[in-house]
């Protein structure tokens, strides 16, 4: 499951760490309470072989969907399943891209049932590359719209106590396959992240609100 991050990471990093020419509108950083339906950062690769960084819609709209709400909201697609899902399946073979985050959020529920968020960021501090499938959605009007969905496993170890499900986190080295520069096998990256990889803390609840923002919502409760 991933359904809240936060960028902190200014364009110019972002491009150059991932090799992409930036578009000239992205969303607005640093937002430390991306929320699905919002704009997220997004790499991908062309037909050329060159990177762009781009902004698509967080929620997948199948080309079936009369609006944007006509049926699900579809912010993340299930590894196990993305090949056959009539939604996903083509998008998984020809679209990938990887989402680019600073950290996500979890949330685990106490004793009384109350919801306590979690940051999840790198050991290393590095930048999150999550795997991710994308989709122009046409309009009524025929405008399209750019749309993505975050691809999702079950969780490694470590993270089991938090959720039972994760992000698949592309590492470095993957990038080109997933991105499709290196041919075939990408499926072969939709796999938990090593135990090791990551680390988290406890936040205060004010982000459980998706109109909260400021760094005070990724600080150490």
């Amino acid at each position: 499951m991933c359904g809240r991050m936060a960028v902190t990471l200014p364009h110019d990093a972002m491009a150059q760490i991932f090799a992409a020419a930036p578009a000239n509108a992205l969303p607005k950083v640093p937002n430390y309470n991306v929320c699905p339906t919002t704009d997220v950062h997004i790499v991908t690769s062309g037909s050329d072989g060159h990177r762009r960084l781009g902004a698509m819609r967080w929620g997948f709209i199948p080309v079936w969907y009369k609006k944007p709400s006509g049926g699900p909201l579809l912010i993340n697609a299930r590894a196990e399943t993305i090949a056959e899902k009539p939604a996903f399946r083509a998008a998984a073979r020809e679209r990938r891209g990887l989402i680019i985050c600073s950290g996500f959020y979890e949330w685990t529920k106490d004793a009384e049932g109350g919801r306590d968020p979690w940051y999840i960021t790198r050991r290393d501090t590095s930048p999150l590359a999550f795997a991710a499938v994308w989709q122009d959605w046409k309009t009524p009007e025929g405008d399209l719209i750019p749309t993505c969905a975050v691809v999702t496993t079950g969780a490694n170890a470590p993270m089991q106590d938090i959720h039972h499900r994760m992000p698949v986190i592309v590492v470095k080295d993957d990038w080109p396959l997933w991105l499709g520069e290196q041919g075939k096998g990408a499926a072969t990256l939709m796999q938990p992240a090593k135990d090791d990889l990551l680390q988290w803390h406890r936040v205060d609840r004010a982000v459980n609100s998706n109109r909260a923002s400021g760094p005070e919502l990724i600080e150490p409760f």
